[in-house]
């Protein structure tokens, strides 16, 4: 193992809407807790249409970039399954960890027994089913979790942070 890999590293997994409609998660979440890796963020998250946006951003000029948005945000399974399921892991080498057990993001081309090998499709549009995101590398990674994750989401502070007024914001809240 190279340096870099024993390095403490966090790193974002997303159960995507097609591993929700499966019942994967008990499934994908067993084959990562092989890892031996530390969840310290989790949560289910309705993804909005800016949020995939932003997520997928750099693939923006792709033919498929509105499918992949849809496929995100659920859209092709329905209303009980518009949601993903969102968490950071932090530990030694996290980030080749958990890309080492979730394949090569084509399904088809991914080892049988990673996740995306034994879980994944195509569709007959071409869209990559592979149910699972994982960051690619540290840059992405912090990217990915401030993306996804607020500062006081997470049980540990991972990221320098600072405190901020807001005014004249709205929020929902318990009636």
């Amino acid at each position: 193992m190279n340096q870099e890999n024993k390095k403490k590293q966090h790193t974002l997994v997303v159960v995507k809407p097609d591993g929700l409609k499966k019942s994967l998660t008990g499934n994908i979440l067993t084959r990562l807790s092989e890892t031996k890796l530390r969840i310290i963020g989790s949560k289910v998250v309705k993804v909005s249409k800016e949020l995939a946006e932003r997520h997928y951003a750099h693939l923006k000029n792709h033919p498929y970039f509105d499918e992949i948005i849809k496929y995100l945000q659920g859209e092709p399974y329905g209303k009980e399954y518009r949601r993903v399921l969102a968490f950071v892991y932090e530990g030694e080498g996290a980030i080749e960890k958990v890309r080492q057990l979730a394949g090569k993001t084509n399904p088809e081309e991914a080892d049988p027994t990673s996740i995306r090998g034994q879980y994944g499709r195509i569709t007959t549009k071409g869209t990559y089913e592979n149910v699972i995101h994982c960051s690619a590398n540290e840059e992405e990674s912090e990217k990915e979790i401030k993306l996804w994750f607020e500062p006081d989401e997470i049980v540990e502070e991972i990221f320098p942070t600072e405190e901020v007024e807001i005014k004249d914001s709205k929020k929902l809240i318990w009636k």
